[in-house]
Formats: C-alpha cells, structure tokens, sequence
C-alpha cells in the first residue's frame, strides 16, 4: 500500500482549535476533496495519571512548566503507526518553536514532498529536550516572535501545504502566481470598479493585451521586493532583462 494523498497529524493540547483549518476555506475544501487527511491527537489522551498531567516544573528553577516527555513520545508514536497504516513509509516529525528554522516556500515545498507530516504544537515553556531529540525530525519557525503554543505556527503550516494540493484552489494558476513561489512578491491587484474614488484601474490592465500584461505584472513584482523586501531580490537574483524592467519607465 502507497500514501496517495497528504498525511498530517498534529499533536496538540487544544484539538479543538484545529477546526479553523479543517472547516473553513481553501485547507477545509482540500481536506474535504481528499486531498489529504488530518488527524488531529489531544496528548492528555497520551497519559496515565488521573489528572490527565502533561507538564511539569523545570529542572534547575526558573519561571513555566515543561512538557513532559512520554505523553509526547506516545502521541509521536500513535501517529506514527497510523501513517504507516496509510502507506507513509517514513513519517517526518516537525516541531514547531521559536528556535526552528524559519519557514519559507522553499520549505513547504520540500515538506509537502514527504507525503506524510507529523506536527507538534508545544506550549507552556517548551518541551522536555529529550523526547525532542529522540522523536522529532526538524524544527520550523514561523517567525522571530513568542506565541502563546503552537497551535497556530501548525496551523499556518497546514494551510501553506494545502494550498500547493493540485485542486486545492479554485485556479489551478493561483498557488503558482502566489508570493515567494518564483522568489518575487505578489503584483497589485485590482477589480471593479473600473474607477474608484478618482482612482482608476492601471490602464495596461483593462487593454486586453496580455504579453504587456504579463511585463507589467512582473515588474511590479520586481519594484514591490525591492522596495519591501530587497533581501529576497538579493537572494535570488535577477537577469538582464529584469534589470531593463525595473528601470522603464511607465507607460
């Protein structure tokens, strides 16, 4: 048996939040046309106290409560096996925390080329060192910013993966016209009216000419990264004839 579809499970002490992805929108619609499958796992299930306990304090003093180990490496391997049971081979376990690396296309990209995706959304102070040296797979960051859990870090990562599913979005063109996915940010865009408050639609855009449309486009996403983020345009580069675009004039 073969995973035909996107595996993920999260790991969570809040499964509740979770319906935001599994309900709503674009991750809800890929979800429902079975494009993937969450699972989503409740740790407290995981322990065996009557308390339903997951954390404790930290060793060595200081402020918050840690995660506790087995309760997390119980619920990695419940999600595991059922990955397994998909036909998943390798499940890749992902934590998501502060320290990680940052999250970018490049990365969904390579996440959603495993097929199957395990996600841990820690909170309290953390999560005990040790199951995440001996159960987790890689570290993601969705920015240099503190969280109350992460809940949210996972379920941003949920929806830029299931955005990139083929039949996710109603334009198969739209995932491939986003932000970042060519290295460049979004061009401007606009709807009727055709003039609001004073302010017309760019001209290029209702001259039905869609080679100019094309050029337009494309240098307005040039001169939008390099006034807003000319570390990615650093980054990736850019060739003569996107040299000659960001110096025309308009027309």
């Amino acid at each position: 048996m073969s995973a035909t579809r996107l595996e993920l499970d999260v790991l969570t002490l809040f499964p509740a939040m979770f319906s935001a992805i599994s309900d709503y929108g674009v991750s809800g619609r890929a979800l429902d046309r079975g494009l993937a499958s969450l699972q989503v796992w409740n740790l407290r299930d995981f322990t065996t106290d009557n308390y339903r306990t997951v954390d404790d304090r930290p060793y060595g003093g200081g402020p918050g409560m840690v995660m506790l180990a087995e309760p997390v490496a119980l619920a990695v391997q419940a999600a595991r096996e059922r990955q397994k049971l998909a036909g998943v081979s390798a499940p890749h376990v992902v934590y998501l925390a502060p320290h990680g690396r940052r999250l970018d296309h490049a990365m969904v990209m390579a996440l959603l080329s495993r097929q199957g995706l395990v996600l841990l959304a820690g909170r309290y102070e953390g999560v005990d060192q040790r199951v995440l040296d001996s159960e987790v797979d890689e570290t993601v960051s969705i920015g240099d910013y503190v969280l109350s859990g992460g809940e949210l870090p996972v379920m941003v990562l949920v929806d830029a993966l299931l955005r990139q599913l083929p039949g996710a979005l109603g334009d198969s063109q739209s995932a491939a016209e986003d932000s970042f996915v060519d290295g460049l940010l979004d061009y401007p865009h606009y709807t009727r009216p055709e003039v609001w408050r004073g302010q017309p639609v760019p001209a290029v855009l209702t001259g039905g000419d869609h080679a100019r449309i094309r050029q337009w486009r494309h240098r307005q996403s040039l001169l939008r990264t390099a006034a807003l983020r000319p570390d990615l345009l650093a980054a990736r580069g850019t060739s003569d004839e996107e040299l000659k675009l960001l110096v025309k004039e308009d027309s």
